[in-house]
């Protein structure tokens, strides 16, 4: 077996900015980024994206991020079953989101080996994201809702809500 065979590798995660489906003027990328199938991005203007986030696009499905969006350090966003954040998002640092996961398909069959399911996370505008926290596939997360650090996120989040905790629960509205 060739040595080529044994270590493949999906890219070095490496970019240049005329690889997006689109990319807005005044977007910054800190050393350390890195981003996977950047025709499959898109990033409106004044992008933000920290030290060593790996923005994980697809060969199928997109990933759209808007305007004015801050992107925290060793975020990570897998967009195979699509992803898109609206504009002014606050975004911490360490923030997973995922769009696809490994179904159950009976004990015979390793949880690796067995089906995956997709589903689209869609991030609202004015939302913030804190710290730690994960967002799993098929989850909104309505406009100007906080979600708090380490939770995680597996049910849609109405709009304004607060809410934190593993699993995340509302807490309360913010006022008008």
């Amino acid at each position: 077996m060739s040595t080529e065979k044994l270590h493949r590798s999906h890219g070095t995660g490496t970019f240049t900015p005329e690889q997006f489906r689109a990319l807005g003027d005044d977007c910054v990328f800190e050393p350390g980024v890195m981003v996977f199938h950047p025709e499959n991005i898109t990033l409106g203007r004044n992008v933000y994206v920290g030290h060593q986030a790996i923005l994980k696009g697809y060969y199928r499905n997109e990933m759209r991020i808007g305007d004015q969006t801050w992107i925290g350090q060793q975020c990570f966003f897998h967009a195979a079953g699509g992803l898109t954040i609206g504009a002014r998002v606050g975004i911490g640092p360490g923030v997973k989101i995922i769009t696809s996961v490994h179904t159950e398909a009976g004990r015979e069959v390793p949880v690796l080996f067995s089906p995956i399911e997709m589903g689209a996370v869609v991030i609202e505008d004015d939302v913030d994201l804190g710290v730690n926290s994960v967002v799993l596939p098929g989850v909104t997360v309505g406009r100007g809702a906080i979600v708090g650090a380490g939770a995680v996120v597996t049910s849609d989040v109405p709009p304004y809500a607060v809410v934190a905790g593993v699993p995340a629960k509302v807490l309360r509205y913010r006022p008008q």
